[in-house]
């Protein structure tokens, strides 16, 4: 059963996510050869605080966006 975790920083929509799910899940079937049932997908959003980048947060890089 293949499980991949994804981290990406919060502020995507509901759809956008879907999509993701439904590439990934799809890129896995053909790579792998599994059934999409035994695809598992798990997002982790993570707070633009909690994240980051040479140093400093992505909220301060964003100017608090």
């Amino acid at each position: 059963m293949p499980m991949l975790q994804v981290s990406i920083l919060e502020g995507r929509t509901p759809e956008q996510k879907e999509e993701l799910i439904a590439r990934l899940t799809a890129t896995i079937t053909g790579t792998l050869s599994v059934k999409p049932e035994s695809v598992r997908v798990l997002i982790q959003e993570m707070p633009k605080t909690n994240w980051g980048i040479a140093g400093q947060s992505v909220a301060k890089r964003d100017g608090g966006k």
